[in-house]
């Protein structure tokens, strides 16, 4: 069964392993830099900063900048640009941003809101090889919106007019696993397409839009006073994260360019901050499902044996995929 998996993202050619890899710290954030003419996702990174700033004037560099900030990869030639930030309602803006001389290009870009926010998780995987592009981008629900309507309707009602215009633009990419389906919203874009100007301009704009729809629910956003829900959006994002740290489609290229070692810390301490600060759950705590006998993690991508190979939302933002536990 095909799904959203690692070797969807990878094609096992982009790069040859090399048994060395340096790191280089930048005081000076990376993400300073100048735009491009030609594409890039450096554009969008920009983009997402400048934007941020305009709304959050206080948006300062995290403390995971002085560690993360650019890695040069094994082959000597690619460098990987990461930069994060902190402000009064995100508790973390960050981004990884590649780029070869073949055409190859990532970017992963999220924000994480403060738990005392029950904001969703801005979300942007890119992934650019060839003529061969790989999208997923969304506002990641933090609390369910498959079952539970109230969230659903508080944070995407007013955003489906905005998700049916892309998913007519920027159609349903294939199979994506069902597991991995009730961490995304009515909105998702999931596609894949080839290489062209109006393709890529529709990208770029379908992320401005995006961005611009989060950065306005956190401007509306109020702070949670009350402490079991604050713990209750704690433990989600702490879902989420323990989720994605452990199902990262990205980690075997990490691994060929950096090595084991540092594409474990990229994964867990820089992409996915939190999954060990947040919380004291482990995987197998919140997803039982993929334990193995021998008490290992079972490794497939899908345990449940279901996948949806078109996009199970209606017009109106309900989900009309079989349902799944």
């Amino acid at each position: 069964m095909e799904s959203l998996s690692s070797s969807t993202f990878l094609p096992a050619a982009t790069i040859k392993p090399h048994p060395l890899s340096s790191r280089t710290k930048h005081k000076r954030c990376p993400c300073s830099m100048k735009v491009v003419s030609t594409f890039s996702y450096q554009n969008f990174v920009q983009f997402a900063l400048d934007e941020t700033k305009l709304l959050t004037p206080d948006l300062t560099p995290s403390y995971l900048q002085d560690d993360f900030s650019t890695l040069k990869a094994v082959d000597g030639k690619t460098e990987l640009k990461m930069c994060s930030f902190q402000a009064p309602k995100i508790r973390l803006l960050r981004s990884l941003s590649i780029e070869q001389s073949d055409g190859m290009q990532v970017l992963d870009l999220a924000v994480f809101p403060e738990a005392e926010f029950d904001l969703p998780i801005f979300c942007a995987n890119f992934f650019t090889s060839g003529n061969t592009n790989i999208v997923v981008l969304d506002l990641n629900p933090l609390h369910d919106v498959i079952n539970e309507t109230p969230y659903k309707q508080k944070y995407y009602r007013s955003l489906i007019p905005l998700g049916l215009k892309y998913a007519e633009l920027l159609p349903w990419g294939g199979k994506l696993t069902g597991e991995s389906l009730k961490f995304f919203s009515p909105i998702v874009i999931w596609t894949r397409f080839s290489s062209s100007h109006e393709k890529h301009d529709i990208l770029f704009s379908a992320f401005t839009d995006y961005y611009k729809a989060w950065l306005g629910l956190m401007n509306q956003a109020t702070k949670e006073t009350d402490v079991s829900q604050i713990s209750l959006n704690r433990e989600a994002q702490h879902r989420y994260l323990t989720w994605r740290a452990q199902k990262d489609p990205g980690y075997n290229l990490l691994k060929r360019l950096i090595g084991e070692t540092l594409a474990e810390d990229v994964v867990k301490k820089f992409l996915f901050n939190g999954v060990n600060e947040l919380g004291n759950k482990t995987f197998l705590d919140y997803f039982p499902e993929y334990e193995r006998g021998d008490g290992s993690i079972n490794e497939k991508r899908s345990v449940v044996g279901k996948s949806f190979e078109n996009r199970p939302w209606d017009a109106q933002g309900v989900f009309i995929g079989d349902t799944f536990g």
